[in-house]
């Protein structure tokens, strides 16, 4: 689904499952996850050494067995490049603005991990800090990575956090954002209980005391967004 969903390209994106306190299944290296089969998969220890397989574990499996490690909670990951969050994660801009009920409740805010050069213990370190807390991070100028209990969850929070990053890309464009404010943050807090799909320990996002939650620096951004998208679309209808 991650192929078809546009979220992954060519060979791009890995996932696992934690198969038992020592083993963890992965997806290879170099080949993509659209055309990819049950007997590709890999099996590795806690150490990385493939224990079985035909193909090269993926490059990334210390991040796997980084966020394994640090949640026993976790029993799926998944790491994948959709579009619109990879594009703020590109920006230096964090999903962590109050903006819809949904996401406070089961992510409670999406942070950005510094950039980390892919395949080396250095991706596994700019995001050591982020993860007993949350269970999305983007990750700078890469992609997202998303973890659950299961593999499913881990998809799910994918989608979720991908859905986010639209509509926090349309406040942008429209150049004003609503965002919740303190009371309603506690509110969604009390709630988190009710569902049994949420076990999340993120905290919630910072509402600024302003009325809106903007401190000024969204709105110049947006507007300044809102003038570029104006700036292309002349363009295009004079071409």
């Amino acid at each position: 689904m991650l192929h078809q969903r546009g979220y992954i390209a060519a060979c791009d994106g890995n996932l696992s499952v934690r198969l038992n306190r020592n083993q963890v299944l992965v997806t290879p290296t170099g080949m993509s996850k659209g055309s990819m089969k049950s007997s590709d998969l890999v099996i590795v220890d806690m150490a990385g050494r493939k224990l079985k397989g035909r193909r090269d574990v993926t490059s990334e499996i210390g991040m796997h067995l980084l966020i394994y490690r640090m949640r026993p909670d976790v029993n799926g990951i998944v790491h994948a490049h959709p579009r619109t969050a990879t594009g703020f994660a590109a920006a230096g801009i964090a999903l962590d603005q109050p903006l819809a009920c949904e996401v406070v409740i089961g992510l409670g805010q999406i942070p950005l991990a510094p950039y980390g050069t892919p395949g080396t213990p250095e991706l596994a370190r700019t995001l050591e800090p982020l993860v007993p807390q949350y269970d999305a991070v983007l990750m700078a100028n890469h992609g997202v990575v998303t973890y659950g209990v299961d593999l499913q969850s881990a998809y799910m929070k994918m989608e979720t956090v991908e859905h986010f990053a639209q509509i926090a890309l349309i406040t942008h464009i429209l150049g004003r954002q609503q965002l919740l404010d303190g009371a309603e943050l506690d509110k969604l807090i009390a709630a988190r209980d009710k569902y049994l799909a949420v076990n999340s320990a993120a905290p919630m996002p910072v509402h600024s005391p302003n009325g809106n939650g903007n401190d000024g620096t969204c709105r110049q951004k947006s507007s300044t967004f809102t003038d570029e998208s104006r700036d292309r679309e002349s363009t295009l209808l004079r071409s």
